[in-house]
C-alpha cells in the first residue's frame, strides 16, 4: 500500500518536472523568438542580420548590415561581421533592458556631415528602433519609455569613414580612419542626461605618411555638453587639403609635410570654447600656375617666399570661441581665419608681402577676363 502511494507520488512529481519543464522551454523558444523579432524590427528597413545566436548571457549577430539612406554619401553607414550583446541576467529576469557589454567586431562605419554642418552616424536606426518600441498600443509606448542601460560597448578592428559635405558640397570630402578602436562607456536611455564616456584611436594613411588620430572624452547627448581632447600625429597635410587650401580650381599646392594637432574643446550651453595648437613640420608648397590660389588666406607667391627660411617647423596656437546655435557661426570658417592669422604671423608675412599677393591675384583676374573676352 505505502508502496503504490510512492509510486503515484513519484509518478505525479515526475510529470509536474515534465510539464516544468515544457513550459520552460516552449518560454524559451517564446522569449528567443521576441528577441530576433525586437532585433530585426530595430535594425529597420535599411539593415539586415544573416544569423541570430541568441543564448545567455550573450546574443550574438552575425554579418549586420545597416545600408545607407537617399543621399548617404556611400552604400553602407555600417557593416559589422560580428556584434556580441552580453545582458545582464538578474535585470533580463526583471524584465529590464541591461547590456553589461556590446562588442562590434571587423566593422565599417560611415559618419556623414551635411553642408549645413549637422553630424549624421547610424541613420534611421533610432528611428527604427524608435518605431519597433512604439507601436499602437499602450503597452508597447510604455516599453519605449522603460530605462535602458549600457555599460560598455567596444568597437574592434575596423574602420570609421568621414564624408565633409560642408567643404565640398557636391563631393563630400572623404577621411578614411583605418585600424580604428572604439568605445563607449555609459548611455542610459531614454534620458541620455547622463555623462557617456568617449574615446577612439586610428590611423590616416596619406601618400607618404600613416599619421595617427586619438579622440578622448565625455559628452551628454541629451544637451550637448562635453568635454574632449582630439589630437593628430604625423598626418600628411596633404589629407586635409580642404579645411588648409582655397583653391579656384587648380591644382594642389602641398607637396610635402606633416600635421600635429591639438584640441581642448568644452561645449556648455551650446558654447563652445576650444584652444589648440597645430604644427606644420617640413611644410613644402609650390606654385600651381593660378594666382588666385591662397595657403591659409595668404597667396601662394607670399607663402612660399616666407617659407624660404622656415622649412622645418611652424607652431600655430589657436582659442575657437562660438555660440554653436548662432547659425552665423562656422567651425570651419573661424578655424580657417584663426589659422591664417596664425600663419601669417609665425611666417612673419609682411603687409608688402600680403599687398604683393594680392596685385598678382587682381592681375591674374585681368588676365582671365582679357582671355575670355578675346574668345
Amino acid at each position: 500500500m505505502a508502496a503504490a502511494k510512492a509510486r503515484r507520488v513519484g509518478t505525479w512529481a515526475v510529470g509536474i518536472v515534465v510539464a516544468l519543464l515544457v513550459i520552460a522551454v516552449g518560454g524559451w523558444f517564446f522569449l528567443v523568438h521576441e528577441m530576433k523579432q525586437r532585433i530585426v524590427e530595430t535594425l529597420g528597413p535599411l539593415g539586415s542580420v544573416e544569423e541570430i545566436d541568441v543564448g545567455f548571457p550573450q546574443i550574438t549577430l552575425s554579418r549586420v548590415r545597416l545600408r545607407g539612406p537617399e543621399g548617404w554619401p556611400t552604400a553602407d553607414a555600417m557593416r559589422a561581421e560580428r556584434i556580441v550583446l552580453e545582458l545582464d541576467l538578474r535585470d533580463a529576469l526583471r524584465n529590464r533592458v541591461h547590456l553589461r557589454n556590446v562588442t562590434v567586431d571587423n566593422y565599417y562605419l560611415s559618419i556623414y556631415r551635411s553642408p549645413d554642418g549637422r553630424v549624421r552616424l547610424l541613420p534611421d536606426l533610432k528611428e527604427a528602433a524608435q518605431k519597433a518600441d512604439a507601436k499602437a498600443n499602450d503597452e508597447a509606448i510604455k516599453r519605449a519609455n522603460e530605462e535602458k542601460l549600457i555599460d560598455h560597448v567596444s568597437f574592434e578592428r575596423g574602420s570609421m569613414e568621414f564624408f565633409d559635405g560642408s567643404v565640398q558640397q557636391q563631393q563630400p570630402y572623404r577621411v578614411l580612419i583605418s585600424d580604428a578602436r572604439a568605445t563607449v562607456d555609459h548611455v542610459h536611455l531614454p534620458a541620455l542626461t547622463e555623462r557617456t564616456s568617449l574615446s577612439m584611436t586610428g590611423s590616416i594613411k596619406g601618400p607618404s605618411h600613416t599619421g595617427a588620430v586619438t579622440f578622448g572624452g565625455w559628452m551628454v547627448i541629451a544637451t550637448k555638453d562635453s568635454q574632449t581632447r582630439t589630437t593628430l600625429r604625423s598626418v600628411d597635410i596633404s589629407t586635409l587639403d580642404p579645411y588648409l587650401l582655397k583653391k579656384s580650381g587648380a591644382k594642389a599646392t602641398v607637396t610635402g609635410g606633416t600635421i600635429d594637432l591639438t584640441l581642448d574643446a568644452t561645449v556648455r550651453d551650446y558654447r563652445i570654447h576650444a584652444p589648440g595648437t597645430v604644427v606644420l613640420n617640413h611644410l613644402q608648397l609650390s606654385e600651381g600656375g593660378n594666382p588666385l590660389d591662397t595657403f591659409m588666406s595668404i597667396p601662394i607667391k607670399a607663402a612660399i617666399a616666407a617659407l624660404k627660411d622656415r622649412k622645418e617647423q611652424i607652431k600655430l596656437d589657436f582659442v575657437l570661441d562660438g555660440d554653436l546655435r548662432d547659425p552665423k557661426f562656422s567651425l570651419n570658417e573661424s578655424l580657417s581665419k584663426k589659422l591664417a592669422a596664425g600663419f601669417a604671423k609665425a611666417l612673419g608675412v609682411s603687409a608688402e608681402g600680403v599687398a604683393k599677393g594680392a596685385g598678382d591675384t587682381v592681375k591674374g583676374i585681368g588676365n582671365a577676363l582679357m582671355n575670355l573676352l578675346k574668345k
